[in-house]
């Protein structure tokens, strides 16, 4: 992609379409009736429209509203996945290499956010459990 506006410079925006290329090819093995079928098409097309719009706000604060929410769902795509796993629809297997995917956006996300508000405050970080791993 030869980039014609800001936004197209952002590695978090190139992921996100990254991620909605695998979760095309994934939802087009899939039944189409199934909602959260339509949930992962819309909260997949949702990151990289908010990661523009934010992009192009003059204030950190509207920035940085665009960025929550396109993280948020970046993260709403990850449960879609866990979904269809529950649901027997889709193995482990099959949603690692999105999961990878959403990780790498939702990571660069925040790296953003960060960087267009160092001032907010942020909870201590813990570690993220995956699967079924136990303490």
């Amino acid at each position: 992609m030869n980039p014609t506006f800001d936004h197209e410079k952002l590695e978090a925006y190139q992921q996100s379409l990254a991620f909605i290329r695998w979760a095309t090819a994934l939802l087009d093995k899939l039944p189409a009736k199934l909602s959260v079928c339509d949930q992962l098409d819309r909260a997949s097309t949702s990151v990289p429209l908010n990661i523009a719009e934010g992009n192009g706000k003059f204030t950190s604060p509207d920035r940085c509203r665009y960025l929550d929410s396109a993280r948020g769902s970046a993260l709403e795509c990850a449960a879609c996945l866990d979904v269809l796993i529950a649901k027997g629809k889709a193995t482990e297997a099959e949603v690692e290499p999105g999961k990878q995917l959403l990780r790498r956006v939702v990571s660069l996300l925040v790296g953003l956010i960060r960087s267009n508000s160092p001032d907010r405050f942020y909870e201590d970080e813990v570690p993220y459990r995956v699967g079924r791993e136990q303490d």
